[in-house]
């Protein structure tokens, strides 16, 4: 009981950091969604007036289909590539070629992560500009030209076009997660199965995804956390047009706060997202414990 009680005091700075960082501004979020503010003056109280506007506003109701497939880029595309790739780096790269140039492979696919977000996006944009990007200029001196397109000024590609970078920018964080629960794997499980006739297919699905359930879990409720609110990319390549196609929660948010000054409004906002984060985080948590 000593040893247990020596502990709190190391917790009390991080505790006393997260409440002003996080626990204060969310309580004077939630406060100001219930009030008409423009950030300057005094808010005066509507009540439940913003979150029934919500209810009723296209463009909230648009964002929110929108970030139902930013998850399925950000989120379930990324985890399963990154389980098959992980899968062959670990059982036919590094058994064949070395270790090294598994790791080597591994961390090229994880350099997008580390890479600061307002950077990828720039480059991204520049691959993907009309005049003179890169990707058209391809297209067209390999006899393509017919297939380039306004990546990101057609409302018909635009969200489909940010969906690709963003499947490139996660898919290396499943990769090192799986690479390191691969290696907690019994190798004799494998070889069992292998004598009693299982290709590398069955031995994947039948033995290593059960074995790293925990590394799918926590790849999944971060993965989907950041694609609810996924903000610098689409602030970089789109703005969340044209004409709202790239429209996500956090960015709509930020439109109503910074550039209409409807601080409430955009309050109300940021509270059903985060409402919505939590509700998600908790669900993904009881799964992972049952």
């Amino acid at each position: 009981m000593t040893r247990r009680r020596g502990y709190w005091p190391f917790l009390v700075p991080g505790a006393v950091l997260c409440g002003f960082v996080v626990a204060v501004p969310l309580v004077m979020t939630v406060g100001t969604s219930f009030t008409e503010w423009s950030g300057v003056g005094t808010p005066a109280w509507t009540g439940l007036a913003n979150y029934e506007r919500l209810l009723h506003d296209d463009n909230f109701w648009r964002s929110f289909r929108n970030i139902g497939l930013m998850i399925l880029a950000m989120a379930v595309l990324p985890t399963l590539a990154g389980l098959v790739l992980a899968a062959v780096l670990f059982d036919y790269v590094a058994p064949r070629l070395g270790p090294r140039t598994a790791r080597a492979l591994r961390n090229g696919l994880y350099l997008p992560q580390v890479l600061p977000l307002a950077v990828t996006g720039i480059v991204w944009g520049w691959i993907l500009h009309p005049g003179y990007g890169a990707l058209n200029t391809v297209l067209a001196k390999t006899g393509l030209g017919g297939l380039a397109r306004n990546w990101l000024g057609d409302d018909r590609y635009a969200l489909y076009t940010v969906m690709a970078v963003m499947v490139w920018v996660q898919i290396g964080y499943p990769v090192v997660m799986f690479m390191a629960g691969l290696q907690r794997v019994d190798p004799q499980l494998h070889e069992a199965a292998a004598l009693d006739g299982a290709g590398w297919w069955r031995r994947l699905t039948g033995i290593a995804v059960p074995q790293i359930r925990p590394e799918i879990a926590v790849v999944l409720v971060t993965t989907t956390i950041a694609a609810l609110k996924v903000f610098a990319q689409i602030f970089v390549l789109t703005r969340g047009g044209p004409g709202n196609a790239t429209l996500v929660p956090s960015y709509f948010a930020y439109q109503n706060y910074f550039e209409r000054a409807d601080v409430g409004y955009a309050s109300a906002m940021s509270t059903v997202l985060t409402v919505l984060i939590a509700a998600l985080t908790l669900v993904f948590i009881r799964v992972q414990a049952r």
